[in-house]
């Protein structure tokens, strides 16, 4: 016998035989044993899918409406930085977008100060972006995107 072998007990032999004991199978050994009646899952299955799908919908509801205010937000500062203006804007100030002449102009006027068409009201953020703080209710920037790329 070599030193590694391991030795059989000799009292449990049943413990290390090869082959599975009978009260670990997943199916009856004799003709004795309890009949097995496999589970009707459909319900439960049922119940999961649907809570599951009910949940990666509203999951996907979020992540379209995050989608869009990142869009939204893009376009917002496209229009502002391809827009005239002549002095360098301070972050944290508030500034207007007007449309003047068939052109867009940012000013530091208010909009009850100056009698253009008001477009909306931005604060620049310390990271260079527009923050909208107010958009005038006849302007839409997804209406704006559709026909200046069409």
């Amino acid at each position: 016998m070599t030193e590694n072998a391991p030795a059989l007990d000799p009292i449990d032999a049943a413990l290390q035989a090869p082959e599975p004991r009978g009260n670990y199978l997943p199916y009856p050994v004799s003709r004795l044993a309890a009949k097995i009646i496999p589970q009707d899952l459909t319900n439960f299955k049922s119940r999961g899918v649907s809570r599951v799908e009910r949940e990666l919908q509203q999951e996907m509801l979020e992540i379209q409406e995050r989608y869009m205010e990142v869009i939204d937000a893009f376009n917002w500062n496209k229009l502002i930085y391809e827009s005239h203006f002549g002095f360098e804007p301070v972050c944290g100030e508030v500034y207007h977008l007007y449309e003047v002449e068939g052109k867009r102009q940012l000013s530091m006027i208010s909009p009850d100060q100056w009698y253009q068409r008001w477009i909306g009201s931005f604060r620049l953020n310390a990271d260079g972006r527009w923050q909208i703080e107010k958009s005038a209710p006849d302007f839409s920037i997804r209406d704006w995107v559709r026909t200046s790329v069409a």
